[in-house]
């Protein structure tokens, strides 16, 4: 997201608004509505399943009152948020979270706003940012560390065409892609009057050129806007699945501007692919036969501008404070699953004998392992640790959270992950594969262990037991029950002839 140095306030022809070094966020929005630049006011804030969600006021309307006083809205109609008896809530919006928004195309400000009690005043404890917040406090407090960086990869596929429908007596979805190796058979391409071909096949589609690759413009496109939004991006590539599926690449950040960047990441993908016809899912396994999407979490701890995972003589360069993170992450897997892929879909990804990272070990190089250690670079600063298993459906305040606390327990009660596993884990026989803890192997299952070992998750008062019940009652009644109750359409194909 932007920082306080005004330059992400840089977007599509409007002026950008440098700020001196040290100067006032509030300050710097103000002078950009004062400015007559900017005609709305977008505040935005994340609900507790990981939803964007906004509300919009005339610029003129901005006051420096909105930043004491707040913006209400009913909380009753947010979801995991408050009762209808205690419905009245405030948005207070963060400026240094301030952006021209690259989407609209009145111009708009955007900003992020933390969610309070318009009684107290206090912060409100189901507010995902809240919690994010807290987690980077709590790391200060421990002495470990001062900074938690995370950077994570964020997989979608794009798609041209996608129906879907649920009724007592019926229920499908249909999904479909140009770039659809199902698409070769096709009697033309675009009512173009022929078939030109070049499609990914599955499991092939990572890194081709065009023509195979039809999306660089898109994820090009995309990359200038998140970069407009103040997104430092890396890289951009085609990913190892047919029919679009793709990757862009975010610099890593500290905890909480990184959960604001992959909610405006997500967003911004969305409206462009909106925008050239075309749709986008982050869902973990939208398609059979082919490799899902997930979130790989880098994350690696700072203290006082050194690097707290790094050993120069340690297993691939990671230090016993590392280890011991990786130990934290390995033990407490099971329940952080239920914050880090928590979704019915997740688990049609994270199936054993695929391609997913289900056993729990680490390793370097490895993409079989749960943990993977990138050695990329032997620089101290580049050190960090992989985390495989999270998708997309996370709410990344709580998963980033979440993931930090269970590294922290690690160290504190010194969690040794035990010998690396350098080898391919997917090769292992039988006897040995059975020896390895994999994670569970459904949402159910994941809510169960959360719900069993949670108290890592609530030292420091960084996660309340409030937040953690009504996440998985709304886990388990409104997700996991709304699948366990209805027919699937394949058990027609198993069982209409029984």
């Amino acid at each position: 997201m932007a920082t306080s140095d005004g330059d992400a306030l840089k977007v599509s022809g409007l002026p950008s608004r440098k700020a001196k070094k040290g100067s006032d966020p509030i300050a710097n929005v103000m002078d950009m509505i004062v400015s007559g630049k900017v005609k709305m006011v977008d505040f935005k804030f994340i609900d507790l399943p990981g939803t964007l969600q906004h509300v919009s006021i005339p610029a003129s309307k901005l006051d420096m009152d909105k930043f004491t006083d707040g913006h209400g809205f009913d909380g009753s109609s947010i979801r995991g948020f408050s009762a209808i008896n205690e419905s009245d809530m405030l948005l207070m919006p963060d400026a240094c979270t301030a952006v021209l928004d690259p989407v609209y195309k009145v111009p708009t400000l955007s900003m992020v706003c933390n969610v309070a009690d318009p009684i107290s005043r206090e912060r409100f404890d189901r507010d995902p940012r809240f919690v994010a917040s807290k987690a980077e406090s709590y790391l200060r407090e421990t002495g470990i560390a001062d900074t938690a960086y995370f950077g994570p990869e964020l997989e979608f596929f794009v798609f041209d065409s996608v129906r879907f429908d649920q009724n007592q007596h019926y229920g499908y979805y249909y999904l479909d892609s140009d770039e659809g190796i199902w698409n070769s058979g096709r009697t033309s391409d675009n009512g173009s009057g022929a078939n030109l071909g070049h499609r990914p096949r599955n499991k092939e589609g990572y890194f081709p050129c065009p023509p195979v690759d039809t999306l660089q413009d898109f994820r090009s496109e995309c990359v200038m806007k998140l970069m407009d939004a103040g997104i430092d991006c890396e890289v951009h590539h085609h990913e190892v699945a047919t029919a679009g599926q793709g990757e862009i690449g975010m610099r890593f950040q500290t905890l909480t501007k990184m959960a604001d960047q992959v909610m405006m990441y997500k967003y911004i993908l969305k409206n462009v692919a909106r925008e050239q016809g075309k749709t986008i899912t982050f869902m973990p396994k939208p398609l059979f036969g082919d490799n899902g999407t997930g979130m790989h979490v880098h994350q690696s701890l700072g203290l006082k501008g050194g690097n707290v995972f790094y050993d120069e003589n340690g297993y691939a360069l990671l230090s016993e404070d590392a280890l011991y993170y990786i130990g934290g992450l390995l033990e407490h897997s099971p329940a952080l699953l239920a914050l880090t892929s928590p979704s019915t879909n997740s688990y049609r990804r994270l199936v054993p004998g695929y391609e997913a990272p289900v056993n729990l070990v680490y390793s370097m190089r490895n993409r079989s392992a749960a943990i993977r250690i990138p050695v990329y670079s032997r620089s101290s600063k580049a050190k960090r640790i992989e985390y495989r298993p999270p998708d997309c459906t996370c709410n990344p305040y709580l998963a980033f959270s979440a993931m930090l606390m269970a590294g922290l327990d690690g160290i504190k009660r010194k969690i040794h992950p035990g010998e690396p596993h350098d080898m391919d884990l997917f090769e292992l026989d039988h006897e040995e594969a059975k020896r390895i803890k994999q994670v569970p192997g459904s949402l159910d299952r994941s809510l169960d262990a959360l719900e069993s070992d949670h108290d890592f998750l609530l030292r420091g008062g960084v996660f309340s037991k409030s937040l953690i019940e009504t996440w998985i009652d709304y886990k388990r009644h409104k997700e996991n029950d709304a699948i366990r109750l209805r027919p699937h359409p394949y058990e027609f194909f198993l069982y209409f002839d029984a």
